[in-house]
């Protein structure tokens, strides 16, 4: 296992993530009764942006960076900050004594945003980084870490005792098959946990590849599924495969009331995120797109 998220961690990819993520568990909190959630490929749970990895990239600049500052100078608009909050109230957690240092990853933001009758479950299969995952974690009864693969834990854990909950799917992508191995295990996931929503993270290189995905989502006997793709610069200008030109995330049961919000987030995301200037003509450069997969 290469790939270190300590170099990407706060990038615009984790930003586009983790707000969905935040989103998704505060519709989850408009009810009182308890909800769980599997995180099949956790990492080490927090980052420190001034470290070596994060400082030789500084890709956290243009993600986090960029959006605490539009924030620290009322850039923000209303509607934008009122869907950033969980999220933006998480990162400021991390930093109670001030400034800017420490980021959230998947795990300790929704150990965060649980209440006290929620329940988190953390897969990493790399065993340095799972020592490190408990440690971030802390002792919390609401949270259970284990080292171990988190395709297979799908099939272990589901369907948890709550009814309520999601699952966030999401990969190194270190294996040239992950996205099949994403295809199966939702198939295999939603047969486990009908009432579950899934959500599945990916990177964007090239945007045949997303399409095909796509199609093969289309064909499985899934609930409502969207798909939400976000491109911080024009993907004609890229060639196939050559950097990461975006991100996206497939929901498959989202909470019920999320897209009455994704498009001032989305719209909010793209204008302090794209990595390229406006050109003002229709089709070119930077944007975000909302697809539908499987009607409700």
């Amino acid at each position: 296992m290469n790939y270190r998220h300590a170099y990407h961690a706060g990038n615009f990819a984790d930003v586009f993530k983790h707000a969905i993520l935040a989103l998704c568990l505060e519709h989850f909190k408009t009810k009182d009764k308890p909800f769980f959630v599997l995180d099949t490929h956790a990492g080490i749970g927090r980052y420190d942006l001034s470290g070596i990895e994060a400082g030789k990239t500084g890709e956290w600049e243009d993600g986090i960076g960029r959006l605490q500052d539009a924030a620290a100078k009322g850039a923000l608009s209303p509607v934008l900050l009122d869907a950033l909050r969980p999220y933006l109230d998480a990162v400021a957690a991390e930093n109670p004594a001030g400034g800017f240092r420490l980021y959230p990853g998947s795990p300790c933001l929704s150990q965060r945003l649980l209440r006290d009758n929620d329940r988190l479950f953390l897969c990493e299969l790399h065993a340095e980084d799972e020592q490190t995952l408990w440690q971030a974690i802390g002792r919390d009864k609401r949270v259970k870490v284990e080292h171990r693969d988190g395709y297979e834990a799908l099939r272990a854990v589901l369907p948890p005792k709550e009814r309520r909950g999601m699952v966030l799917i999401d990969p190194p992508f270190e294996q040239p098959d992950e996205f099949d191995a994403m295809e199966r295990a939702l198939a295999d996931g939603i047969k486990r946990w009908a009432s579950g929503c899934f959500a599945l993270w990916y990177p964007i290189k090239d945007r045949l590849e997303i399409a095909t995905f796509h199609a093969h989502l289309e064909t499985l006997d899934l609930p409502e599924t969207v798909a939400l793709d976000f491109y911080i610069r024009d993907p004609q200008q890229i060639m196939p495969g050559s950097s990461l030109i975006g991100c996206g995330y497939v929901l498959v049961n989202p909470p019920y009331g999320l897209m009455r919000v994704i498009e001032p987030l989305m719209d909010g995301l793209l204008a302090n995120l794209r990595q390229d200037t406006p050109s003002g003509v229709a089709g070119k450069g930077a944007f975000w797109r909302l697809q539908t997969l499987k009607y409700a």
